[in-house]
Formats: structure tokens, C-alpha cells, sequence
């Protein structure tokens, strides 16, 4: 399973990831942040990842 984090200095909080993914994805403080990474099963992270517009999600392979 993948696992989503947000580069906080490219993040621009537009909330397209929190649209596609409220379960993994929380704005705070005009960022988008992680709250559930091990619900990405709910939704699909890829497309959140591939929608952000300044590419600030990677989804990395959990170890």
C-alpha cells in the first residue's frame, strides 16, 4: 500500500485532494495535511495525488 505526504512548501491548500479524499486529507493552517494515511483504500489517492496543481502529494511505498 501506498502511503500520501504533502510537501507543506508546495502545498496551496486549493482542497482538491480533501474533494477527492476527505478520509486521508484535512486543510489546516492553508495546507493540506494527512490525517488518515492508512484509509486510502476509501478513495483514491492516485487521483488525488495526480489532481494536486503543484504536484505537493507523493505517494510513497509503505516498508
Amino acid at each position: 500500500m501506498n502511503i500520501p505526504v504533502v510537501d507543506q512548501e508546495l502545498c496551496i491548500g486549493c482542497g482538491v485532494c480533501v474533494e477527492l479524499c476527505p478520509e486521508v486529507f484535512e486543510i489546516s493552517d492553508d495546507k493540506s495535511w494527512v490525517t488518515g494515511p492508512d484509509k486510502c483504500g476509501t478513495c483514491d489517492c492516485d487521483e488525488a495525488a495526480a489532481s494536486c496543481p503543484v504536484a505537493a502529494i507523493e505517494l510513497i511505498e509503505e516498508q
